[in-house]
């Protein structure tokens, strides 16, 4: 069995999987529940399937990329139970995970697909994957103009998805080939079903170095100064 975490975006989620099967999953779509909720989710997990962690075989987590405090807060989680549990670590990247969910839903052959995830202005984190489930061109942070993704879509179709897909697709739309898909959000039952192919194969993380794949460097804001009204 497979506990699996996903905090990357303002969905939070677990899942529990046995040998690739779903058994149970509970999320909740607010902003900034990760500290507050992740917790209880898990012990909620444990309640409805009087599941003894010690049960489990390993924790996955969705490594990234996404919200810096949201993965943070995912990862952290995640080598705790591991370390308590001594259990192996999963990672799985949250594009892989999207796409895996979007596949489920695609209709068009040979279609690849391309999971958004919103980044800063016109700027996204993206990657695109093939129909096969193949990486056809890795994770990077991308700006989107009028240009992007031209040639490609003169050659196949691309299914564009995730919360960074709206604000690209007055962009991207005068394509035929251009095909959106709502409703594509990062949920830890993807990474659970992605964590048991891993698992097989016997890829684990070393839990003591392990760190999110935030792909850009954080950049804390600065703090608004307070004027006490005289």
């Amino acid at each position: 069995m497979i506990l699996s975490i996903e905090t990357a975006t303002d969905v939070c989620s677990v899942a529990l999987h046995n040998e690739g099967q779903l058994l149970a999953s509970f999320a909740l779509h607010l902003p900034q529940a990760h500290g507050k909720h992740l917790a209880s989710l898990i012990d909620k997990l444990k309640q409805e399937l009087s599941l003894d962690l010690r049960q489990l075989s390993a924790i996955a987590v969705s490594k990234g990329p996404g919200s810096y405090t949201g993965l943070r807060i995912g990862v952290a989680t995640a080598k705790g139970l591991c370390y308590a549990l001594q259990k192996p670590l999963i990672a799985v990247n949250t594009l892989e995970a999207m796409a895996y969910s979007a596949r489920q839903y695609n209709l068009i052959q040979d279609a690849w697909i391309c999971p958004m995830i919103d980044a800063r202005r016109m700027e996204v984190y993206c990657m695109l994957i093939d129909h096969r489930g193949k990486v056809q061109s890795p994770t990077e942070a991308k700006i989107i103009d009028k240009d992007s993704f031209s040639e490609l879509l003169s050659e196949r179709y691309v299914i564009f998805c995730g919360n960074g897909m709206p604000k690209c697709r007055s962009l991207l739309e005068k394509h035929e080939r251009a095909l959106f898909m709502d409703h594509v959000v990062p949920h830890a039952e993807a990474v659970g079903a992605l964590a048991w192919q891993r698992f097989q194969e016997g890829a684990f993380e070393d839990v003591a170095y392990f760190e999110p794949f935030y792909l850009k460097d954080f950049i804390a804001g600065k703090p608004k100064s307070k004027i006490n009204p005289q």
